[in-house]
Formats: structure tokens, C-alpha cells, sequence
């Protein structure tokens, strides 16, 4: 082995506590960015991998009146359509009487794909398949008899349970959707024969196109491509809902011109008879018309329940990635840099030695390229194959919300490039610049002491009262705290930059939590709304509402929806609310101004989309056609979804005559099974349409919070590891900078405690400047990362409880702690002598 390498080797030999440092620096910030990078990219990529090999329809479409070989034809003129119908309605059923999700099976099919659980599929009439949460939440076996109401209008109420399984269109474990009957919430979904259900014709009409399967089902392209999809297939059914209008009350209607055509004989011999006939005939098409008129109702993937979720929880994480990851990062690199500086430095002698030698500079200087090169190399290799395969996994393997996903993980070249080139700049960086900066001395120079800075008076000293009442070994602290300012500042943005980290962890959580809580706990005040049929009898509901213990008050709105648009900005599905009595109104909505007579109120997420601020005009288009011309009086605080509130005033001089279609209840608090006996009184009593609980809604915003608990935890140990790495690392370079300082007041009789205390006071100080600095730059981490995380339809705001800055502070005490314990270890055993022989 040539001398130069020997020498290298017996340094690293020598000071392996830093090269292991360095290396484990490197690793934490490639493992942190490479890793949370990948989770984001693997959550879509396992999901998509799931839905295209069991080819879930990309465009799906509701009838009233239902499809036939007709609709399946116009579909797949569309190019590369796949069409395929489905019987399909929703039903009550089970031991607890719930909504159901009930689907014909159809064995030929090759859209929608079951994945089996338990079990097997239907073979025969008498079975079923059940959704896996059957057998979780409800305790049904393999075997068991599940019976559905009278009211599903099936072949036969009960059918033997032969299989347990997932379906690609219910990802999210915790929610089935919504529909008209029960509490409003689908519980369940289930498969018979199709053959089973009472339904002349199918209603619902799968499309899925081939040449999109293996798009990324969250990406910008492939949604623009359903659109476009989407638009084409409405061309081909423009005219289709006539026709169909047409086929369905046909034959009714042909019945109905024969009793016309006696009745017109009639008119002649009895006109009082034939005018009474007359309208009673009039009444029967007129009915035959209202539910023979075929609507459509068009989804896609995004509208399925937890799809967009789950892709806004891959946002999330994407938008961190795009932040505290870099930062991380940086504050890993900044570190590393500092110490192969240092290293650098110290070898100053034997650099010397070796120019005099006659080694050539590139000679010398290769050998600690290669220790740079090698720590960061390490460093990043084992923190891009851990990263990569552990975080994605922990992630995955916690999103117990959702079905079980073909993982599929992995990281793109160019984030593992990002991170090597990164870390070779960290390390090699620093080598080549600190190694070209002693080369250019001369080797006397070279084998001479470093000359130390000269003292210059801190601004401390000349405040005198202050300075005279300090002691010696504090005043020898704050002069030394500012006569080598780069330690001072490398100090202090690394445990800044440790304490932002853990604070900004435990920030995104608090804050997300928050948007819930301030919606339905600040802003809105009631806790179920109740959507009436058209004529409701509001009195029968008011009797049904009064005998239930858990209802307090309620009031009368008008709700809809409507698309609203300002210049070239546009804003979907906004909630629409005028109440009938303002005064009443007040105790259930929390505006930030009063509904005025001419103006509207308009939710914040919602302005900002549109771009428009108080006094502007937006252009409303109601769910009826109605458009309206509205000025903004005043902008909101709202954190779930979007709103306008009119006045009654402006209701019907825009509108027309103000007529409340739905109620918002006050309640007291109640359990599920309350929740669910008041919907279900409600719907039979045939005046209400659906009961939707704000308790439901908020479960939906917490889960936002929950699916990001594992990734949070994850970064706040990570970022707890690198502080304590960082503070231990810069506390060995403090003290190898300054051994002969150490060893001199040490010969001087300074006691062991008083010689830690030299150095350790200074890590207290600085420690208590970088929390501080930590928390306002982990307020500013978090805004801006809350800023990209959030969603159109939610906003998160900026919300650290307490308990973050008491583990973020106490950490940093602790970590603090230990690096002054194993400081007074070492210093204990200073070698004096050896540390003060001087080569002058």
C-alpha cells in the first residue's frame, strides 16, 4: 500500500466516529428524500397497477330508465370503447337493516373485476357474494343466510353467503358512498345473479377504453383523456335520452291514445262524464311522462368513493416530498460539507509533509477526494436502497383504509441522481475546494500551525456594567461564541433546522386535523342536514323530529347547487344556501358578515379559485339553467368545500319565490345506531329524501390526517435522528479544533466539570438560539407546505398545538444532554501532553 493511502487509512482508522458520522448524515438525507419521494409515486403506481388488471371502467353512466344493446352500440363508436351493462340499484338489508350496494352478477363480464377474499363466486340462484367488510364489521361467515328487505324487490329475500370479496370501484375500506335510503351511508355491497333482480332492463352502463390502462389514473393526461372521452360519448348520446324517453312510455302511451280515442266518442253523449274521464287521463300520461324521462347521470373514476382521497393523500405526500425532504436535505449536506472542511483542515501537517515529499498536488490530493468520495457514496447508497425500500413499504402496509394494492416500489433515476449528485457535493465538494485552497500554500506553511484568529472585542464587552458581573469562564463562552462565527452559525442552523423539521412533522398533522374541527365545530353548528322531497309535509317531519331525545332545533333552508365563473376562472358543484329567516340562520352558519340584501357571501377556497375579492362580479349558473349576475359583498372563512350564501332578498328578486327544500338540524350528541334509527324514520316517511350527518363528513376530513399519521411519525424520527447525528458531529469538531485550548486550561487546574462546562456552555447557548430560530422556520416550512398540499376543495389551516413544541424543544434538550455526556467521557481523557506538544 502506497504511503498516502496508508495515511488516509490510519485517519480514518484513527477518527471513525466522523467517518461513520458522515456517512450516516449522507444516509438520513438521501434515505428522507429518496424515500418520501418514492411513496407518493408508489401509492399511485400500486393503486393503478390494481385497477387495470381488473379493468375498471373509466367512464361509467347512471339511467332512470335503463340501457340496452342500443346504448351499448352508441358507446363504442366512441374509439377504442368497451361497453358492457350492469343491473344495479341500491337496496336495504342484514341483521341491522342497511344501505346496500346490490350489483347482478354476470359471469361474462370483463370490466369491474372481483377480487376474491374468502370464498368463491355465485355458481347458482341461491348465492351471494358480500363485500369483506361483512364478515369484519358485521361478523357474517361463509355459510351464513343474508336476508334483504321486501322493499329490494328481488326473486327471493335470502341467499346463502359463498365468498367475501374487494371490488376495484370501492377502494376505501371505510366508506361505500352515499345514496337516498337509510342513514344516507352505503354500508355494504353485494353481488347476485343478475337474473335475481326485479329490473326489466340494466342502469348502469360500464365504458372502459384499452388504450388508457396503463396511464397513471391521478395524472393531469390521463384525466384529460377521460374528458375528452367523456365529451365524445355525450355527442353520441345527445338525442339518445328522447329516444329512450320515447321507447320506455311507448306502449303505456299507446293504451292511453286508445282510451283517448273512446273517450273523444264519449264527449258526444255525456260531456260532463267525458270532461271528468278527461283529466284523470290527462294526469295518467302526464305521470307515464315524469317517469318514463330518461336522465343520465356521467362519472368517472375521480367520482367513485375514495378515489379522489386517495389521490389527494398522494398529493399530500408529493407535496411534502417537495419540500421538507430538500430541506432536510440541505441542513445534511451543509453539515457534511462543514466537517470534510474540518478534516481537511486538520491534516494541514501531514499535507505539508507530502508536498515537501515531492508528492504531486493531484497525489495528495486524490486520496482525500477518495475518503470524501467513499463516505458519501456509502452514505448514499445505503440511504437510496433503505429509503427506497423501506418507506414506501411502511407507508403502504399502514394504509389499512384501502384495499390490499399490488405494491408496486420503486424510485425514478432522476430523484436517485438528485441525491448522489447532491451528496458527492456535500463530500467531494467540500474535499476538492478545501484541498485545492492548502495546496496552493507552500509546505513550510503548510507544516505550521494554522494562525489563530485574532481577538477582537464582541459587543457583549462593551456593554460594561453587564460584562464586568460575568465570570471568567462565561466571558471566555460569548467571546469564543462570536470569534469563530461559522461553528456558531453551523451550529445553530443545525439545530434550527432539526427543531423546524420535528415542529413542521407534527404542524402538517395539527394542521390538517384542524380543518375539520374548525368547519364543523366553529363554522357550522348543526349536525345533520335532512334534503325533503318536492311538496314535503314538513309538519309529519317536525312530529317525527320532536319525538326523537337527541333532537334540540332546526331550521329552513334553500339548498342547491351551481357552477360559478369569473373571467376565464371557473368553480364546480359550489353549495348554494339561502336560508328563510336570517336572524335563525345565524345560530347555524358562522359568516364573518352579514347576508346583505344585495350582495353575497362568498366562501374564501372558493374566491381565490374564482380570483375575486369583495365588490367583484361573478356569473352563477344554477342547477335549473337559471344564469345570475351576482355582486360579492363579502368573503368567508370555510375549510371544506365551497359556498354562497344568498339573502331571502336576493333570492326572489333573482330567483323567484323562496320555497326551503331542506332542513339543518341542531342534535345532541349520538351513536351510530341513533344516527342511523332518525334517517331511516325520516325516509319512511316518505317527505324526505336523505339525511346527511356532518359527523360523517368530519370522519371523511380526519381520515386525511390519519392516512398521513405514518409518513408524519416517520419524518419526525428521521429528523430527531439527524439533530442528535448533527449536534454530536459539530460538538467533535468544536472540541478537535480546540484540544490545545482544552489541554491548556486543563494544565491551568481547571476541574473535569469546568472544562465540559468551557464547551458545553456554548452548545446550551447556541441550543436555545436554534429552537427559537426553529420554531418560526418550522411556521414557515409547514405554511408553505400546507399551501401545496392543499385541495380544491380544502383548505388546512395553519395549526401547531403545544405538545409539538414541547417534543421538538425537549428532544433538542436531550440530544443536547447526551452529546455533553459523551463530551465529558472524552475530555476526561485528554491526552494533555500529546495535545501540546507543538510543532513550531
Amino acid at each position: 500500500m502506497k504511503p498516502l493511502t496508508k495515511n488516509m487509512m490510519r485517519s480514518i482508522n484513527k477518527a471513525k466516529g466522523r467517518f461513520i458520522a458522515i456517512i450516516l448524515i449522507i444516509m438520513l438525507g438521501v434515505l428522507i428524500f429518496v424515500g418520501v419521494k418514492a411513496t407518493g409515486p408508489s401509492l399511485n403506481d400500486s393503486l393503478n397497477k390494481t385497477v387495470a388488471d381488473k379493468n375498471l371502467s373509466d367512464v361509467q353512466v347512471l339511467s332512470t330508465t335503463g340501457f340496452g344493446k342500443k346504448d351499448i352500440q352508441l358507446a363504442e363508436k366512441v374509439a377504442g370503447a368497451k361497453a358492457e351493462t350492469t343491473k344495479f340499484k341500491y337496496v336495504m338489508g342484514g341483521k341491522s337493516k342497511v344501505a346496500i350496494a346490490l350489483y347482478g352478477y354476470d359471469k361474462n363480464a370483463k370490466q369491474n373485476q372481483l377480487i376474491i377474499r374468502n370464498g368463491r363466486l355465485p355458481k347458482n340462484d341461491h348465492e351471494i357474494v358480500l363485500d369483506k367488510n361483512a364478515r369484519n364489521k358485521y361478523d357474517y361467515k361463509i355459510g351464513d343466510t343474508f336476508k334483504f328487505s321486501k322493499s329490494a324487490d328481488l326473486k327471493q329475500r335470502s341467499y346463502k353467503i359463498v365468498g367475501f370479496v374487494d371490488s376495484p370501484q370501492y377502494i376505501d375500506n371505510q366508506s361505500r358512498g352515499v345514496t337516498n335510503i337509510a342513514d344516507g351511508q352505503v354500508s355494504l355491497f353485494a353481488y347476485i345473479p343478475k337474473s335475481q333482480m326485479n329490473l326489466s332492463t340494466a342502469t348502469l352502463l360500464n365504458i372502459h377504453f384499452n388504450s388508457l390502462k396503463d396511464k397513471n389514473t391521478f395524472s393531469s393526461s390521463y384525466k384529460d383523456a377521460v374528458d375528452k372521452k367523456v365529451k365524445a360519448l355525450k355527442r353520441e348520446f345527445k338525442s339518445r335520452p328522447q329516444q329512450r324517453t320515447k321507447e320506455v312510455a311507448g306502449s303505456y302511451l299507446a293504451t292511453l291514445n286508445q282510451q283517448q280515442t273512446a273517450l273523444d266518442q264519449l264527449k258526444a253523449v255525456n260531456s260532463t262524464a267525458a270532461a271528468v274521464q278527461q283529466q284523470k287521463l290527462d294526469a295518467a300520461k302526464k305521470k307515464i311522462m315524469k317517469q318514463s324521462k330518461t336522465t343520465y347521470t356521467w362519472q368517472t373514476r375521480q367520482d367513485l368513493t375514495g378515489f379522489s382521497a386517495y389521490g389527494e393523500s398522494s398529493d399530500r405526500i408529493a407535496a411534502i416530498a417537495n419540500v421538507f425532504p430538500v430541506f432536510f436535505f440541505l441542513i445534511a449536506a451543509l453539515i457534511t460539507f462543514t466537517t470534510i472542511t474540518r478534516m481537511v483542515e486538520e491534516a494541514r501537517g501531514e499535507i505539508g509533509t507530502f508536498k515537501a515529499l515531492g508528492y504531486s498536488k493531484w497525489a495528495i490530493a486524490r486520496n482525500y477526494i477518495y475518503y470524501a468520495l467513499s463516505a458519501g457514496l456509502i452514505g448514499a447508497v445505503l440511504g437510496a436502497v433503505i429509503g427506497t425500500e423501506t418507506l414506501p413499504r411502511i407507508v403502504l402496509s399502514m394504509y389499512k383504509q384501502y384495499i390490499a394494492l399490488d405494491w408496486v416500489i420503486g424510485s425514478t433515476w432522476q430523484t436517485l441522481l438528485i441525491a448522489l449528485i447532491f451528496s458527492l457535493l456535500a463530500t467531494v465538494g467540500a474535499a476538492v475546494i478545501v484541498v485545492r485552497r492548502e495546496l496552493d500554500e507552500g509546505p513550510a506553511s503548510l507544516m505550521l500551525p494554522k494562525s489563530p484568529k485574532s481577538a477582537k472585542k464582541i459587543l457583549l464587552e462593551r456593554i460594561k456594567p453587564l460584562w464586568n458581573h460575568l465570570s471568567f469562564n462565561r466571558k471566555v463562552s460569548y467571546r469564543n461564541l462570536f470569534r469563530f462565527k461559522s461553528r456558531m452559525f453551523m451550529t445553530i442552523i443545525g439545530i434550527a433546522g432539526g427543531t423546524a423539521l420535528i415542529l413542521t412533522g407534527f404542524g402538517i398533522q395539527n394542521s390538517i386535523t384542524a380543518s375539520g374541527n374548525l368547519q364543523y365545530k366553529n363554522i357550522f353548528s348543526y349536525q345533520a342536514v335532512v334534503k325533503m322531497n318536492e311538496d314535503a309535509n314538513y309538519s309529519k317531519v317536525d312530529k317525527i323530529l320532536n319525538q326523537d331525545k337527541t333532537y334540540q332545533n332546526d331550521t329552513k333552508i334553500n339548498s342547491t347547487t351551481a357552477k360559478l365563473k369569473a373571467g376565464e376562472k371557473q368553480v364546480n358543484d359550489v353549495n348554494v344556501y339561502t336560508p328563510q329567516s336570517v336572524k335563525n340562520f345565524k345560530k347555524y352558519v358562522h359568516l364573518t358578515a352579514n347576508l346583505d340584501k344585495n350582495k353575497v357571501i362568498l366562501t374564501k377556497k372558493t374566491a381565490k379559485l374564482l380570483n375575486v375579492q369583495k365588490g367583484d362580479q361573478i356569473h352563477v349558473t344554477m342547477t335549473n339553467g337559471k344564469k345570475l349576475n351576482l355582486k360579492v359583498g363579502a368573503i368567508t372563512e370555510n375549510y371544506v368545500g365551497h359556498f354562497l350564501y344568498l339573502s331571502p332578498q336576493i333570492y326572489q328578486d333573482k330567483i323567484g319565490t323562496l320555497k326551503p327544500n331542506t332542513l339543518l338540524l341542531g342534535l345532541k350528541k349520538q351513536t351510530s345506531a341513533q344516527r342511523k334509527h332518525l334517517a331511516n324514520q325520516l325516509l319512511d316517511s316518505k317527505e324526505v329524501m336523505g339525511t346527511s350527518y356532518t359527523h360523517d363528513v368530519f370522519d371523511t376530513v380526519s381520515k386525511m390526517s390519519s392516512l398521513l399519521r405514518p409518513i408524519i411519525l416517520i419524518l419526525i424520527l428521521l429528523s430527531g435522528i439527524l439533530s442528535f447525528v448533527v449536534l454530536y458531529n459539530l460538538t467533535n469538531i468544536n472540541v478537535s479544533e480546540r484540544i490545545r485550548e482544552l489541554s491548556t486550561i486543563k494544565v491551568l487546574g481547571f476541574y473535569n466539570n469546568e472544562v465540559t462546562m468551557y464547551v458545553v456552555r456554548e452548545n446550551i447557548i447556541l441550543t436555545i438560539v436554534g429552537i427559537i430560530i426553529g420554531y418560526g422556520v418550522g411556521n414557515l416550512l409547514t405554511a408553505y407546505i400546507l399551501n401545496q398540499a392543499a385541495t380544491e376543495q380544502v383548505i388546512f389551516p395553519l395549526t401547531i398545538h403545544w405538545f409539538g413544541y414541547i417534543v421538538a424543544t425537549l428532544l433538542m434538550i436531550i440530544f443536547t444532554a447526551i452529546v455533553m455526556l459523551v463530551t465529558h467521557r472524552k475530555l476526561k481523557h485528554i491526552d494533555m501532553i500529546g495535545a501540546l506538544k507543538s510543532n513550531e
